[in-house]
């Protein structure tokens, strides 16, 4: 189950630029509730402490009991903007959640047994295509991430989204035939691999080769007239 956790909030009587900023002066950050049914609630929150959630990591995928008048209203961030120079959040949206709500969210992508797989160990790259899948669950079982085990992975091969086991109760909508992740060989692996095919060739044609001379002398010396074959009598 997803952790919950918990936010203070105040209502904002007054919408608006005007009113916006006013807040964001006093160290607050507008934010709006909207969904379920119900009309949107013009809300504000405490600037710092946002911040501090945002950087915190999965935002997007955290569910929080808004406090708001000794009220708590369960939600989901859907969207938040950041100013642009201050790096500060400046709006967020909050999508309300209804019992049992099912949700699409995008999880990251983590990977297991990186550091063992076989094209890892042999000079190759981890190449993480896809950062994250967009999933449907239900609002309390979202998962922090999803895993994909790359441990067997070799040169040039990949991962498919269809080798991933997802955990009970959620559904991708992604492709199952999209590639998360794919072993990148190292510089110069094309030239060795030719090389190798070329020793590999030479090889086999040396025995061959090697037993011409003998084949040759053997059939010149079967051509030899017998000694003394011509002596007159």
């Amino acid at each position: 189950m997803a952790t919950v956790r918990e936010l203070k909030a105040t209502a904002r009587p007054k919408s608006g630029k005007g009113a916006a900023r006013a807040e964001r002066r006093a160290g607050r950050v507008p934010a709006v509730i909207y969904g379920n049914k119900q009309p949107p609630q013009p809300i504000s929150v405490e600037g710092a402490e946002l911040r501090q959630r945002i950087l915190a990591g999965r935002f997007l995928t955290t569910i929080f009991d808004i406090n708001l008048d000794g009220k708590k209203h369960r939600v989901i961030p859907r969207d938040f903007h950041l100013d642009p120079v201050k790096d500060f959040p400046i709006h967020v949206d909050f999508m309300r959640l209804g019992e049992g709500a099912a949700i699409r969210v995008s999880v990251p992508l983590r990977l297991l047994k990186a550091d063992v797989a076989p094209g890892v160990k042999r000079g190759g790259t981890v190449n993480l295509v896809t950062h994250a899948i967009d999933i449907e669950c239900a609002a309390e079982n979202i998962p922090q991430f999803i895993e994909a085990d790359v441990g067997a992975l070799e040169i040039n091969h990949s991962l498919h989204l269809s080798d991933v086991e997802l955990p009970p109760g959620v559904k991708t909508l992604a492709r199952e035939d999209v590639t998360l992740v794919t072993i990148v060989p190292p510089s110069g692996y094309a030239e060795e691999l030719k090389a190798a095919a070329a020793a590999a060739a030479a090889g086999t044609a040396a025995p061959a080769a090697g037993a011409t001379p003998a084949a040759a002398a053997g059939a010149a010396g079967g051509a030899k007239a017998p000694a003394g074959g011509d002596k007159k009598k």
